[in-house]
């Protein structure tokens, strides 16, 4: 009985050690050596979730375009175009938006102002729009330089492009899988940008190991600790997010 007794305590002992030591040596960097990594869950060929992480909540990526036009949201405002809807324009731009103006693809498409490929889309005037909401779309258009060219052509002097782009993600397997052609980089966004709006833009990679590890499991926002948004690693962007301004002509 004793021996027992003495069993138990004593992995109770070596469990609340671990409980203790875990997040100290997480703090330190510290790695497990080969051999005692416990994967879980995530020991698995297949993803937890195929869908981005929809069908157990928010995705991971979402989370961090949903922050990021937070921040900038004081550019959301006069007339605004957005890609597919107008959901992030209404629910960031508020009343400083006078025009909503969507785009999509396919011709026909109900609550659409403009359609077709951005990369042919002389038909839209110069110095249209304030703002554009460009979030999760130029990894679907083979001529992503061209795009680029058109909406800063779009945009009015002073007017801003908001645009998010995949790093380190899922390609998916419904509707948008056969033009799913291309992931980034913030280099590669800093060069495309300097293209087109020269050097008046800001671009910054969001995740790390972690959220990135999660996203491509598709796990949910909700699943994570909350630290886990608070690091950004640039070797593991989930998404890249980029806010350029048109130079006023001279």
């Amino acid at each position: 009985m004793m021996k027992t007794i003495r069993s138990v305590a004593a992995a109770f002992e070596r469990r609340l050690s671990n409980i203790v030591r875990r997040p100290i040596r997480r703090a330190l960097g510290y790695a497990p050596p080969v051999g005692a990594i416990n994967l879980g869950d995530l020991n698995r060929l297949a993803p937890i979730d195929r869908d981005f992480g929809y069908g157990r909540g928010q995705p991971v990526d979402r989370y961090y375009v949903e922050a990021f036009l937070e921040n900038h949201s004081a550019d959301i405002r006069g007339h605004v175009l957005e890609i597919g809807d107008s959901t992030y324009t209404l629910r960031f731009g508020g009343d400083r938006v006078t025009t909503c103006s969507v785009w999509n693809l396919l011709p026909g498409t109900e609550g659409s102002s403009y359609t077709g490929d951005l990369a042919d889309a002389d038909h839209v005037p110069d110095d249209l729009f304030d703002c554009v909401i460009f979030t999760q779309t130029l990894h679907l258009i083979y001529d992503f330089h061209r795009a680029l060219h058109h909406l800063q052509r779009m945009l009015k002097p002073e007017g801003v492009l908001l645009a998010t782009v995949p790093g380190i993600t899922q390609i998916d397997r419904g509707e948008w899988g056969g033009c799913w052609y291309w992931s980034f980089t913030p280099a590669s966004m800093r060069r495309m940008l300097s293209d087109a709006f020269d050097d008046n833009h800001q671009v910054r990679g969001r995740g790390n190991v972690l959220t990135a590890t999660s996203f491509l499991h598709g796990l949910a926002t909700s699943e994570l600790d909350p630290k886990a948004w608070t690091v950004d690693d640039d070797a593991y962007p989930v998404i890249i997010t980029a806010r350029a301004v048109k130079r006023v002509h001279k």
